[in-house]
């Protein structure tokens, strides 16, 4: 038997929770609360394996509450279940310890299955979330990269970078660093070549994924 303790502010979803887990023989519905703060307290008097979490709520909001159930009670599992696709939403809440990330609009199957899944031991993403998080991944990778590359830049070579990386000339960045357009161009054609750039068309992309 899985006990589950569901939180959502709206009292017409906890019915629907209510309702829907009812049919399921392997679950027990053990309360519901109405935001985090109230989750917490619950938690403090009953036996629950698993968290169903709102985000957005008053008093206290999933990802806080989220925080505090993972930090006082590391072994209850918490599946979030928002409408939201924001990716602050996501990399919060996972950050703070959720099992689980799902929309509410999959089915009353599919949440069963997940709520297996979860109890097990397992971490569940649905695909459009696991492809949020993976792109978010693979763009801080890719900044990583280009701050190490960056790195191999002298100082005077690294500002005349992010110079060109905000569209200014040569004559613009001699005005702004009082050296000579030759000068510029010179330190423009070293950055190039440590960099193995095509041109300043590259080095100004390059600079703008840095920053």
């Amino acid at each position: 038997m899985i006990r589950v303790l569901v939180a959502d502010d709206q009292s017409l979803i906890r019915e629907g929770l209510r309702m829907m887990l009812g049919l399921y023989d392997n679950i027990f519905l053990v309360g519901e609360a109405a935001n985090g703060e109230e989750a917490l307290r619950i938690l403090e008097q009953e036996e629950v394996d698993l968290v169903l979490m709102d985000i957005r709520m008053p008093v206290m909001d999933g990802v806080e509450a989220t925080k505090r159930i993972k930090e006082k009670h590391p072994h209850i599992k918490v599946l979030i279940l928002t409408t939201f696709k924001e990716d602050e939403y996501i990399f919060e809440g996972l950050k703070n310890g959720a099992d689980a990330y799902l929309l509410k609009d999959i089915s009353s199957e599919e949440l069963v299955r997940a709520i297996e899944t979860v109890y097990k031991g397992n971490v569940l993403l649905q695909p459009e979330i696991a492809k949020k998080v993976m792109g978010a991944l693979y763009e801080k990778s890719e900044k990583d990269k280009h701050k190490d590359l960056l790195k191999e830049l002298t100082k005077r070579e690294y500002e005349i970078a992010l110079l060109v990386g905000q569209g200014k000339t040569n004559k613009e960045i001699s005005e702004s660093l009082f050296i000579t357009e030759g000068t510029v161009k010179n330190h423009i054609t070293n950055i190039l070549d440590k960099l193995n750039l095509r041109d300043r068309t590259q080095l100004a992309l390059l600079v703008s994924k840095k920053l």
